[in-house]
């Protein structure tokens, strides 16, 4: 059974915990993936936009999540 998380970082990196005070312990960072879809969601957005005068920051970058969050519950199916 493949078990998806919602929200897991994008690109995650294994920190060497050997000299921690519980080396047992591993700790995963990076960009979160919804934070990745939408920035690639924005990106072929503003590269395909007929006039850029017209750009709406705060909509565009709503619009990107909204993108997000849809390709994050796709992956659930």
């Amino acid at each position: 059974m493949v078990v998806v998380m919602k929200n897991e970082p994008a690109f995650p990196t294994e920190i060497n915990t050997e000299h921690f005070s519980h080396p047992s312990t591993i700790y995963k960072t990076g960009m979160t993936l919804r934070d990745y879809f939408a920035a690639k969601a924005m990106q072929g957005f503003m590269a395909n936009k007929a006039n850029p005068m017209h750009f709406q920051p705060e909509n565009d970058a709503a619009w990107a999540y909204t993108i997000a969050d849809a390709m994050l519950k796709a992956r659930e199916a």
